[in-house]
């Protein structure tokens, strides 16, 4: 399955606060950094980079009864992305969760499906066909975002050797993704 220029690599929250030390670290998500830049280096149509980018006391947080750790918030070292991460072959940087009262896994929409982000109208204007997805974390925002993509028409690939999960298991995520029509595939498959 090579790679064209009908297919877009969506790299998902790359950021300070998902990798190791941060406020909701995942154990080895520092060690995607390299893979991801060879990814960059690939002849997609698009290459974008995810962040989430929470205002102060966002509803997701656990002092205002969210699930999460406060994380990412806006204009902070935690929200920034991975210092190792190449962004000059990036086309766009698209900032998710900026509303106040819902959250947003997913990189086209907000949990409540109500505001779109404009990125299925950029990837269709760039006459993408296929997404590839990978980045932080597997089991939440990255699974969300192919998902999503799946359900707007395009095929969803999830590269699961460029992914860490948060907390369930990455075979259990794999079963959810495909039976949701994302295929999941490792590196060596593109």
């Amino acid at each position: 399955m090579p790679i064209s220029p009908q297919d877009a690599l969506i790299i998902v929250d790359m950021q300070n606060d998902f990798l190791p030390g941060g406020t909701l670290g995942i154990a080895g998500a520092d060690r995607l950094i390299p893979t991801l830049n060879t990814l960059l280096d690939q002849p997609f149509g698009a290459s974008i980079a995810t962040q989430d980018w929470h205002p102060a006391g966002h509803c997701s947080f656990t002092p205002q009864g969210g699930p999460w750790p406060t994380h990412c918030v806006q204009g902070t070292q935690g929200a920034e992305l991975a210092a190792l991460l190449r962004t000059d072959t990036l086309c766009a940087i698209l900032r998710k969760g900026m509303a106040q009262a819902v959250d947003s896994y997913s990189a086209f929409t907000d949990n409540n499906g109500q505001n779109p982000t404009g990125l299925a109208g950029l990837l269709r204007e760039r006459g993408i066909k296929r997404v590839i997805v990978c980045g932080l974390a597997l089991d939440v925002c990255v699974a969300d975002t192919a998902l999503a993509a799946q359900k707007l028409g395009f095929e969803s690939v999830v590269l699961a050797d460029a992914s860490a999960s948060a907390q369930e298991d990455p075979t259990q995520v794999a079963n959810r993704l495909r039976a949701g029509g994302v295929s999941v595939l490792t590196i060596t498959a593109l």
